[in-house]
């Protein structure tokens, strides 16, 4: 049957995909508009499945806050290059992966892509036909929930960066300003864990292997190594945990310290943070 620019432009309506790609969908399909959608949906999961190992080093990163102050999320919805990150139909979709996990109250990445959307069909699903009207890699590069009695978030102004900062006992005062202040210390920071106890073992042996090393290259005595190298472990604390650093605005106090002069018994109990790139 003849396949008319009235048939496309439907097509491209209800799908998103290019003019072309739904003329070609359509004469494929004989007209048939549900065979040229499924014809649309396979070449979304054939682009998905050749892309695959592609590297997604741009995207961008939304953080929402419960309205009770007391849970938050962020997302990483990351693609291959910058213009895409900027067209609204990637946009529109980062702000529907928010929308979901926030409206379905999902806690983990899995059971987000799961999600059926408003036509019945899964969160994934709708990744998968942007991927091929785009043409290259889409993915929920991260998801990640953090809940405390109040949560403060942070989005770092290029859009590809975010935090979350889950603090306890704030004795009913409003934490926001400092929260900020210790999201954006994370955004540059970079902490490993909250102290020394949340640092992974392995990470633990890998510092105290490199200061024995350093020591033996600076001709230190064998049986001095294991004791200089725990003394390099403590500054690695000291520079990487986060109540242990020093508050870039005021280095005469460790984060710990500035929580406690805000509000005694104030502590930070989880953090998240999520970047691309």
């Amino acid at each position: 049957m003849a396949i008319t620019a009235a048939d496309v432009n439907k097509l491209r309506q209800e799908t998103g995909a290019g003019m072309m790609d739904c003329k070609k969908a359509l004469t494929e399909a004989d007209g048939d508009f549900e065979k040229a959608k499924e014809i649309l949906r396979k070449q979304g999961q054939k682009i998905a499945d050749k892309r695959a190992d592609n590297t997604t080093a741009e995207g961008i990163v939304l953080a929402h806050v419960s309205p009770d102050g007391k849970s938050g999320k962020v997302i990483a919805l990351a693609c291959e290059t910058e213009p895409v990150s900027k067209v609204a139909d990637f946009q529109n979709l980062a702000m529907t992966v928010m929308s979901t996990a926030v409206t379905t109250d999902a806690t983990d990445k899995a059971t987000l892509l799961a999600t059926p959307q408003a036509d019945g069909r899964s969160l994934q699903d709708h990744i998968t036909d942007l991927m091929g009207k785009i043409g290259e890699k889409v993915d929920v590069a991260s998801f990640e929930t953090v809940t405390a009695d109040q949560v403060v978030s942070y989005i770092h102004s290029n859009g590809k960066l975010g935090v979350l900062v889950g603090m306890t006992n704030t004795n009913g005062t409003d934490v926001t300003e400092v929260g900020k202040d210790i999201a954006m210390q994370i955004a540059a920071m970079k902490p490993v864990a909250l102290d020394k106890d949340g640092v992974d073992a392995t990470i633990v042996q890998r510092e105290i292997e490199i200061g024995k090393e350093q020591a033996r290259q600076e001709g230190k005595p064998e049986a001095m190594l294991e004791k200089i190298a725990l003394g390099k472990l403590n500054k690695f604390y000291k520079d990487n945990t986060l109540l242990n650093q020093e508050f870039v605005k005021d280095n005469s106090l460790t984060i710990a310290q500035l929580l406690e002069k805000t509000s005694k018994g104030l502590t930070v109990t989880a953090f998240k943070r999520v970047s691309i790139g």
